[in-house]
Protein backbone atom coordinates (compact mmCIF):
# COMPACT_ATOMS: atom_id res chain seq x y z
CA UNK A 1 0.00 0.00 0.00
CA UNK A 2 1.41 3.32 -1.11
CA UNK A 3 1.90 6.28 1.39
CA UNK A 4 -0.42 8.20 -1.92
CA UNK A 5 -3.72 7.96 -2.61
CA UNK A 6 -5.07 9.74 -5.94
CA UNK A 7 -8.76 9.54 -6.28
CA UNK A 8 -9.65 10.09 -9.70
CA UNK A 9 -12.92 10.06 -12.68
CA UNK A 10 -13.90 7.61 -15.10
CA UNK A 11 -10.70 7.54 -17.28
CA UNK A 12 -12.86 8.17 -20.83
CA UNK A 13 -14.70 11.62 -19.65
CA UNK A 14 -12.09 12.78 -17.09
CA UNK A 15 -9.62 14.73 -18.86
CA UNK A 16 -8.53 16.85 -15.33
CA UNK A 17 -7.94 13.05 -13.73
CA UNK A 18 -5.86 12.48 -16.35
CA UNK A 19 -3.40 14.95 -15.50
CA UNK A 20 -1.23 14.51 -12.05
CA UNK A 21 -2.28 10.53 -12.70
CA UNK A 22 -0.01 10.56 -15.63
CA UNK A 23 2.56 12.95 -14.20
CA UNK A 24 2.86 10.24 -10.87
CA UNK A 25 2.49 7.47 -13.46
CA UNK A 26 5.67 8.87 -15.65
CA UNK A 27 7.31 10.07 -12.22
CA UNK A 28 7.81 6.95 -11.07
CA UNK A 29 5.48 7.87 -7.63
CA UNK A 30 3.85 5.04 -6.35
CA UNK A 31 0.05 5.64 -5.26
CA UNK A 32 -3.10 3.42 -4.96
CA UNK A 33 -6.00 4.77 -6.90
CA UNK A 34 -9.67 5.15 -6.20
CA UNK A 35 -12.02 5.51 -9.34
CA UNK A 36 -15.25 7.09 -8.45
CA UNK A 37 -17.16 6.93 -11.89
CA UNK A 38 -18.98 10.10 -12.79
CA UNK A 39 -22.00 11.17 -13.37
CA UNK A 40 -24.01 8.46 -12.32
CA UNK A 41 -26.23 7.56 -9.18
CA UNK A 42 -23.75 8.61 -5.73
CA UNK A 43 -20.84 9.81 -7.40
CA UNK A 44 -21.06 13.30 -5.56
CA UNK A 45 -21.81 12.00 -2.47
CA UNK A 46 -18.65 9.49 -3.11
CA UNK A 47 -16.36 12.24 -3.91
CA UNK A 48 -17.34 14.40 -1.30
CA UNK A 49 -16.58 12.24 1.26
CA UNK A 50 -12.94 13.03 -0.16
CA UNK A 51 -13.18 16.19 -0.79
CA UNK A 52 -15.55 19.18 0.09
CA UNK A 53 -14.74 20.86 -3.36
CA UNK A 54 -16.83 18.10 -4.45
CA UNK A 55 -14.54 17.34 -7.96
CA UNK A 56 -11.71 15.48 -8.91
CA UNK A 57 -8.83 14.85 -8.97
CA UNK A 58 -7.56 14.32 -5.20
CA UNK A 59 -4.61 13.44 -3.64
CA UNK A 60 -4.63 12.19 0.14
CA UNK A 61 -1.00 11.95 1.68
CA UNK A 62 -1.26 11.79 5.39
CA UNK A 63 -3.03 14.24 7.11
CA UNK A 64 -2.50 16.16 3.53
CA UNK A 65 -5.07 16.65 0.63
CA UNK A 66 -4.60 18.13 -2.11
CA UNK A 67 -7.36 18.59 -4.57
CA UNK A 68 -7.15 20.62 -8.14
CA UNK A 69 -4.91 18.89 -10.86
CA UNK A 70 -2.14 21.64 -11.56
CA UNK A 71 -1.77 21.84 -7.29
CA UNK A 72 -2.14 18.27 -7.05
CA UNK A 73 0.74 18.41 -9.79
CA UNK A 74 3.15 21.23 -7.35
CA UNK A 75 2.53 19.15 -4.57
CA UNK A 76 3.73 16.00 -6.37
CA UNK A 77 6.75 17.60 -7.80
CA UNK A 78 7.95 19.69 -4.59
CA UNK A 79 7.21 16.16 -2.49
CA UNK A 80 9.32 14.26 -5.31
CA UNK A 81 11.81 16.37 -6.86
CA UNK A 82 14.07 13.42 -7.84
CA UNK A 83 10.72 12.32 -10.33
CA UNK A 84 11.71 15.45 -12.68
CA UNK A 85 8.63 16.80 -13.43
CA UNK A 86 9.74 20.47 -13.83
CA UNK A 87 12.73 21.39 -16.35
CA UNK A 88 16.40 22.09 -14.30
CA UNK A 89 17.15 24.63 -16.21
CA UNK A 90 15.23 28.47 -14.57
CA UNK A 91 14.23 29.54 -18.09
CA UNK A 92 12.65 26.19 -19.26
CA UNK A 93 11.06 25.81 -15.53
CA UNK A 94 9.30 29.06 -15.86
CA UNK A 95 7.56 28.50 -19.83
CA UNK A 96 6.87 25.44 -18.65
CA UNK A 97 4.82 26.94 -15.57
CA UNK A 98 3.51 29.32 -18.36
CA UNK A 99 2.02 27.01 -20.59
CA UNK A 100 1.00 24.73 -17.71
CA UNK A 101 -1.11 27.44 -16.26
CA UNK A 102 -2.48 28.42 -19.81
CA UNK A 103 -3.68 25.43 -20.54
CA UNK A 104 -5.57 25.26 -17.00
CA UNK A 105 -6.80 28.49 -17.02
CA UNK A 106 -7.93 28.29 -20.91
CA UNK A 107 -9.21 26.83 -23.98
CA UNK A 108 -12.90 26.46 -22.63
CA UNK A 109 -14.32 26.23 -26.06
CA UNK A 110 -12.08 23.64 -27.29
CA UNK A 111 -13.03 21.68 -24.56
CA UNK A 112 -16.14 22.12 -24.79
CA UNK A 113 -16.62 21.32 -28.19
CA UNK A 114 -13.95 18.61 -28.15
CA UNK A 115 -14.72 16.81 -24.71
CA UNK A 116 -12.73 14.39 -23.79
CA UNK A 117 -14.06 10.83 -24.84
CA UNK A 118 -11.32 7.99 -25.42
CA UNK A 119 -13.94 5.95 -26.48
CA UNK A 120 -14.49 7.93 -29.52
CA UNK A 121 -11.71 6.84 -32.12
CA UNK A 122 -11.58 8.15 -35.81
CA UNK A 123 -14.40 10.37 -35.59
CA UNK A 124 -14.49 13.48 -37.65
CA UNK A 125 -16.34 16.63 -36.30
CA UNK A 126 -16.20 19.52 -37.77
CA UNK A 127 -14.14 22.17 -36.06
CA UNK A 128 -15.55 26.06 -36.53
CA UNK A 129 -13.23 29.16 -36.39
CA UNK A 130 -13.65 29.30 -32.71
CA UNK A 131 -12.33 26.41 -32.02
CA UNK A 132 -9.76 26.46 -34.42
CA UNK A 133 -8.52 29.63 -33.02
CA UNK A 134 -8.30 27.39 -29.54
CA UNK A 135 -6.44 24.58 -31.90
CA UNK A 136 -4.40 27.24 -33.20
CA UNK A 137 -2.75 28.48 -29.99
CA UNK A 138 -2.36 25.18 -28.26
CA UNK A 139 -0.46 24.17 -31.57
CA UNK A 140 1.89 27.37 -31.63
CA UNK A 141 2.63 26.68 -27.73
CA UNK A 142 3.59 23.02 -28.74
CA UNK A 143 6.41 24.20 -31.71
CA UNK A 144 7.42 27.22 -29.07
CA UNK A 145 8.47 25.10 -26.52
CA UNK A 146 10.07 22.31 -28.85
CA UNK A 147 11.66 24.68 -30.81
CA UNK A 148 13.10 26.64 -28.00
CA UNK A 149 13.55 23.84 -25.29
CA UNK A 150 12.95 20.46 -26.80
CA UNK A 151 15.89 19.42 -28.17
CA UNK A 152 16.86 16.72 -25.93
CA UNK A 153 13.61 14.43 -26.30
CA UNK A 154 10.45 14.41 -27.86
CA UNK A 155 8.60 16.02 -25.30
CA UNK A 156 7.76 19.99 -24.95
CA UNK A 157 11.09 20.48 -22.44
CA UNK A 158 12.93 17.42 -24.08
CA UNK A 159 12.10 15.10 -21.09
CA UNK A 160 8.76 14.89 -19.61
CA UNK A 161 6.99 17.30 -17.11
CA UNK A 162 3.89 18.47 -15.41
CA UNK A 163 3.60 20.71 -19.03
CA UNK A 164 2.88 17.85 -20.98
CA UNK A 165 0.38 16.21 -18.02
CA UNK A 166 -1.44 19.33 -18.51
CA UNK A 167 -1.52 19.11 -22.23
CA UNK A 168 -1.93 15.15 -22.47
CA UNK A 169 -6.19 15.16 -22.67
CA UNK A 170 -5.34 17.72 -25.64
CA UNK A 171 -3.69 15.19 -27.38
CA UNK A 172 -6.59 12.83 -26.63
CA UNK A 173 -9.29 15.18 -27.98
CA UNK A 174 -6.71 15.88 -31.28
CA UNK A 175 -6.82 11.76 -32.02
CA UNK A 176 -10.48 11.03 -31.11
CA UNK A 177 -11.56 13.93 -33.35
CA UNK A 178 -8.98 13.60 -36.13
CA UNK A 179 -7.79 17.04 -35.48
CA UNK A 180 -5.61 18.06 -38.92
CA UNK A 181 -1.93 18.45 -37.48
CA UNK A 182 1.26 19.89 -38.80
CA UNK A 183 4.21 17.38 -38.82
CA UNK A 184 5.83 19.11 -35.38
CA UNK A 185 2.39 18.62 -33.25
CA UNK A 186 1.74 15.10 -34.57
CA UNK A 187 5.38 13.78 -33.65
CA UNK A 188 4.52 15.59 -30.65
CA UNK A 189 0.78 13.83 -29.82
CA UNK A 190 2.43 10.51 -31.18
CA UNK A 191 5.36 10.47 -28.32
CA UNK A 192 2.54 11.54 -25.67
CA UNK A 193 0.19 8.64 -27.08
CA UNK A 194 3.60 6.25 -27.12
CA UNK A 195 4.09 6.61 -23.00
CA UNK A 196 3.35 3.79 -21.72
CA UNK A 197 1.22 5.09 -18.82
CA UNK A 198 -0.61 6.62 -21.13
CA UNK A 199 -1.56 3.90 -22.98
CA UNK A 200 -2.52 2.08 -19.56
CA UNK A 201 -4.58 5.26 -19.12
CA UNK A 202 -6.54 4.08 -22.51
CA UNK A 203 -6.66 0.78 -22.12
CA UNK A 204 -8.56 1.50 -18.94
CA UNK A 205 -11.06 4.11 -20.92
CA UNK A 206 -12.04 1.90 -23.48
CA UNK A 207 -12.77 -1.01 -21.08
CA UNK A 208 -15.35 1.18 -19.00
CA UNK A 209 -18.81 0.36 -19.27
CA UNK A 210 -20.09 3.55 -18.08
CA UNK A 211 -21.16 5.76 -20.95
CA UNK A 212 -22.65 9.76 -20.02
CA UNK A 213 -24.76 11.09 -23.13
CA UNK A 214 -23.42 14.50 -22.43
CA UNK A 215 -20.22 13.71 -23.76
CA UNK A 216 -21.18 11.64 -26.58
CA UNK A 217 -21.02 14.18 -29.09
Amino acid sequence: MADLTLIIGSKNYSSWSLRPWLAAKVGGIAFDEVLIPLYQPGSREQILAHSAAGKVPVLRHGAVTVWESLAVCEYLAETFPEAGLWPDDKAARAAARAVATEMHNGFLPLRRHLPMNIHRISSVREIPPEIQADIDRVCTIWRDCRARFGASGEFLFGDFTIADAMYAPVVSRFHSYQVPLKATESAYCAAVLALPAMQEWIAAAIAEPWVVENFEV
